[in-house]
């Protein structure tokens, strides 16, 4: 099944698009960031390798129409990461309320600023809301006061020659109380644009999500 939502929450109406393969028994909510969208054509693609793995996605827009007008001038929304946690933690609450979506295990994409709204989120929401984050070229520096909090295992994964961003991962990383893995892929830059990378990223998402999927399953 695969379809446009409509997300209403308590002052904003978002954007989706909800797949869900035959039997599935986990959801993936992706974070965008840094004036990402739903149709970012890197997380859709990397959307649909997790879709070939069974497991479903909800790729959605954390800001209004209204506010990504805003954020195109001042560029500053994107760095919201308290607004953009609380729709992600939002979001998460709707699929819980949702008959498709409500016995699904939840999990967490985060890109870019995503990342830090994704891990801030998990840290808010209760207890086993969330299972597992994946971050992809993230910024979890800016879940500072969160990244201790966490209660789910992370993985993180950021290009060789992404060097500041490794820096901060590998920092915030540090903070982590929960099971990390920070995974390099050799050769990529932030946007993961050279040949071969962001297949890596979508193979190494994708198989995580699925064992960590598996393993709540089996607990």
């Amino acid at each position: 099944m695969n379809r446009a939502v409509r997300i209403d929450l308590p002052g904003a109406v978002l954007s989706g698009d909800l797949t869900l393969p035959v039997g599935t028994t986990g959801l993936v909510i992706f974070a965008h960031g840094s004036g990402s969208s739903r149709h970012s054509p890197r997380n859709r693609f990397v959307a649909q390798r997790i879709n070939a793995q069974g497991l479903g996605t909800l790729l959605v827009d954390l800001l209004t129409a209204e506010e990504e007008e805003t954020d195109e001038v001042t560029h500053e929304i994107r760095f919201d990461i308290g607004l953009l946690a609380r729709r992600v933690a939002q979001v998460v609450a709707w699929a819980g309320r949702q008959k498709e979506t409500a016995p699904l295990l939840i999990g967490l994409f985060g890109a870019s600023t995503g990342a830090a709204a994704a891990l801030v989120a998990a840290a808010e929401l209760p207890a086993g809301a969330v299972r597992t984050v994946v971050l992809r070229g993230g910024r979890p520096d800016l879940a500072q006061e969160a990244l201790a909090r966490v209660p789910c295992p992370v993985l993180l994964i950021v290009g060789g020659h992404d060097d500041v961003v490794l820096d901060l991962n590998e920092q915030a990383r540090a903070l982590m109380k929960c099971e990390t893995e920070l995974v390099i892929v050799p050769g990529a830059t932030h946007l993961f644009e050279e040949a071969g990378a962001l297949e890596r990223v979508a193979d190494l998402a994708a198989g995580w999500l699925k064992r960590r999927m598996r393993e709540e399953l089996e607990t």
